[in-house]
């Protein structure tokens, strides 16, 4: 049996402890952590400091060292709702997802009427992949405080991507109406109401969904979904480049990791690929095929460039784009008479709008809209192939493969 503190060290302990509260509540993890462990060492195993010591460090995310504490706790209490909640969200953290979801629901059965353990939940199953319970458990969550939008976003997402659509526009919009952010809302609720949708889908996202994606980003979309477009474009225009006499300067537009660089080295004196993604760019740097790399919004590069390119490639980009019109301006600028420009996009409804926000959250072009947009540039069809892209749920997604002229 542990020998009781005396009371010097327990009332050591217990400054330290609200030191430690006062120091989280202003936003100073790390003092907070410093303030819990001096007061462990005053008095070991004090199972609240234990808790508060594993929502520390969750928040540092330190979650290995948030799993030890929220141990510690359930080791002194067994009990402890806060504790099998914090160790739950360490385990999914870590990416160990059963014992995560064993862990959420130890906490929910000691204190059902939690709403941020359930969406803490709901989050984890999303991650995880068990789509049908986190729509359960986001559920849970709103019933027992709707003022939480990120929830209502990630509701509407999960419902968009079942093709539940209805219900997917009811989340965005209780997002919106709880303070969520209104572009990104409104733009998925656009795409799930064939309502007008901003001109480009919001930037940041675009960004933070290419920098979590960028470690996973060539097994998922070529070997997970069949992704084949840059290779086909290339194809598309051997023709048209070989009609060239020389190509000095390449650009690679919204490049990624650098699918279409090591397809384009070959044909250009000097190469460039541009993205908004960090992580990406890191990725296609260790290609090493490009003679520069720059992180930028594509058509502000293409507004800044001071030599003209004699070729411009845009492989799975467009989609991410709806009104085109600022950068076939932007690359109309940029490149010289008879420079080529090569894209792909997913066709629209010919019988609806030029651009087309689909539910996917990627944007249609129609080829009438695309050919008006040639002719007001400056440009010349020299080719347009209807072909599949990549897949989606086993089933090909068609692709616009498009070579124009710069006349």
């Amino acid at each position: 049996m542990p020998t009781p503190p005396n009371d010097a060290d327990f009332e050591a302990a217990k400054a330290c402890f609200f030191e430690g509260l006062e120091l989280l509540q202003r936003g100073d993890a790390a003092g907070a952590e410093r303030a819990f462990v001096a007061s462990l060492v005053r008095v070991p195993g004090r199972p609240s400091t234990l808790v508060n010591l594993a929502a520390t460090r969750l928040q540092l995310r330190d979650h290995e060292g948030a799993l030890e504490a929220a141990d510690a706790a359930l080791g002194a209490e067994p009990k402890s709702a806060d504790a099998w909640c914090h160790r739950a969200t360490a385990l999914a953290s870590l990416g160990r997802f059963d014992d995560a979801h064993a862990a959420f629901e130890r906490s929910l059965a000691i204190e059902p009427g939690v709403a941020e353990v359930w969406l803490r939940h709901a989050r984890a199953l999303h991650a995880a992949q068990h789509f049908d319970r986190a729509l359960v458990a986001y559920a849970r969550g709103l019933a027992l405080d709707a003022s939480q939008h990120d929830a209502w976003t990630r509701r509407g997402d999960l419902l968009r991507l079942a093709g539940r659509y209805d219900d997917a526009a009811e989340c965005y919009r209780r997002a919106i109406e709880h303070g969520g952010d209104t572009g990104l809302n409104g733009w998925y609720l656009a795409a799930v109401t064939g309502a007008a949708a901003p001109p480009d889908a919001p930037a940041d996202y675009v960004r933070a969904l290419f920098d979590a994606y960028a470690d996973d980003f060539d097994e998922h979309l070529v070997g997970t979904l069949g992704y084949r477009g840059h290779e086909q474009l290339w194809r598309e225009g051997e023709a048209h480049r070989a009609a060239r006499a020389e190509i000095g300067l390449a650009i690679d537009l919204g490049c990624g990791t650098g699918l279409c660089g090591p397809l384009m080295r070959g044909a250009a004196r000097k190469l460039v690929g541009v993205d908004l993604s960090a992580p990406m760019l890191a990725k296609a740097r260790e290609r090493g095929v490009y003679d520069a790399l720059v992180q930028a919004d594509v058509v502000e590069h293409l507004r800044t460039m001071e030599h003209e390119a004699d070729l411009v490639v845009a492989a799975d980009v467009l989609i991410y784009l709806g009104d085109l019109e600022p950068l076939f301006g932007a690359v109309q600028r940029a490149v010289r008479s008879g420079a080529l420009f090569g894209f792909t996009v997913e066709p629209g409804d010919p019988a609806g709008a030029p651009v087309q926000l689909l539910p996917s959250l990627r944007h249609a072009h129609t080829e009438a809209g695309l050919d008006a947009l040639a002719r007001r540039h400056g440009f010349e069809l020299l080719s347009r192939t209807r072909k599949p892209l990549r897949d989606d749920q086993r089933e090909p997604v068609d692709g616009l493969y498009v070579w124009l002229r710069r006349a």
